[in-house]
């Protein structure tokens, strides 16, 4: 159960952490800009930490910080790296801890969890030389996605729809990971569910004309629409939701985050992935999702700083 905090001096001085050194880096710094703006409009002694600065260990050290709201997307920030140092200098930081950080950025290892604990997610074969190539083509067919095991905001993604085009996607995948993953493909609708402390949000149908939803329709594009309400009937979205919320806690995820599916032609369920620190941009889907629940951006920064501060935080 996540603890209420009623005045803003609770939270004492809080680190917003932003930035970072991976290829989400201008992402990260969007939101945490959202972040620190919304949490300063409440009142909340707030204070910006670029994590990818040479002195971001000393800052965290001298800054007398009593928690960190951590939007340091990718590697460094979402993958348990940051979550162990905090950790390490007792300072709560908000979502999940090393553990459950650490295996949602490994996308082959968050479904093989899945897997073993019967979750429903598209079949998939690593790609960990030229090889595997022909192997993936035979498992999976076309179309298939290649991803990089290891990276968000669909970063070095591509979709394979014949066999002459995946030698150059499995490079453009590989230029960020030394592994690779080929994913079958879902026909089907996207939707995410967000998940904030004991609540799941409502579910939010995401509709591109491009190939998929890839790192433009995300961030720049004005072509992909967002439906909320998503337009389920309420019992199936409600099954949906308490499946996405299964699928977070199997992966030992905590606090906030978001997790991602399709829906097939058959109205069947794929699991693709959980992220432990989503975006909080203009375009981010956690903010839009937490609107249609009633919380304005203000409501859910301080809704999510509470789980640095409840029992889920960081030091679970």
């Amino acid at each position: 159960m996540t603890e209420r905090v009623t005045q803003a001096a609770a939270f004492g001085r809080v680190a917003v952490l932003m930035g970072g050194c991976s290829a989400e880096r201008e992402v990260s710094l969007k939101s945490g800009e959202a972040v620190l703006a919304a949490l300063l409009g409440r009142g909340v002694n707030a204070v910006a930490v670029d994590a990818g600065a040479p002195n971001f260990v000393a800052q965290l050290q001298e800054g007398a910080f009593d928690c960190a709201f951590n939007v340091v997307h990718g590697r460094g920030g979402e993958d348990g790296v940051v979550q162990g140092l905090l950790d390490y200098l007792d300072i709560p930081v908000t979502g999940s801890g090393v553990l459950g950080s650490a295996l949602s950025m490994d996308k082959p290892r968050t479904k093989r969890v899945w897997q073993g604990a019967g979750l429903p997610t598209p079949d998939f074969v690593m790609l960990r030389s030229a090889r595997d190539l022909d192997t993936a083509a035979a498992v999976l067919g076309f179309p298939m996605m290649l991803k990089p095991a290891h990276e968000g905001s669909s970063i070095g993604m591509s979709r394979v729809d014949e066999a002459a085009q995946l030698d150059q996607a499995w490079r453009a995948a590989a230029e960020y990971d030394r592994e690779v993953m080929a994913e079958r493909w879902i026909e089907g609708e996207e939707y995410t569910a967000a998940i904030v402390g004991d609540c799941t949000l409502p579910l939010i149908r995401l509709e591109t004309p491009r190939e998929f939803y890839d790192y433009e329709a995300k961030y720049e594009a004005d072509s992909t629409r967002y439906h909320c309400p998503c337009g389920l009937p309420e019992a199936q979205e409600t099954a949906l939701r308490g499946m996405a919320r299964e699928a977070f806690e199997a992966v030992g995820a905590s606090g906030w985050g978001r997790v991602d599916f399709f829906l097939d032609a058959g109205g069947g369920a794929w699991l693709i992935e959980v992220n432990t620190v989503p975006g909080m941009t203009d375009h981010s889907l956690v903010p839009m999702a937490a609107r249609r629940h009633g919380w304005e951006m203000q409501e859910l920064v301080w809704r999510i700083l509470e789980t640095a501060v409840s029992a889920g935080g960081a030091h679970g």
